[in-house]
């Protein structure tokens, strides 16, 4: 994973990204009121969609490598992957 961070002070938590994942356009198949633990299956674009919006509003830039991105199973994991970018503790595998 390849990160960089800017300062917005705003940590990104679960119902952010929640948020994030309740846009309809983008992520038609998902249930507003998603478990934490509940199968997520995201598409390229959708992937892409979400780094970008997360870049817009955390001023995080998160660069997942294929391993990465086949780890985001779940909103748990994937709030996880991008707290962790954004605390900075995210091996830099590049």
């Amino acid at each position: 994973m390849s990160t960089s961070t800017g300062a917005t002070g705003t940590d990104i938590t679960t119902d952010s990204v929640r948020e994030l994942l309740s846009d309809r356009k983008v992520f038609p198949g998902l249930p507003e009121d998603l478990d934490e633990d509940a199968e997520l299956v995201l598409d390229s674009l959708g992937l892409v969609w979400l780094l970008h919006v997360v870049e817009e509003r955390y001023g995080l830039i998160v660069e997942p490598t294929d391993e990465d991105i086949a780890g985001l199973t779940s909103l748990r994991r994937l709030t996880g992957y991008l707290r962790t970018a954004q605390k900075g503790d995210a091996r830099d595998d590049a």
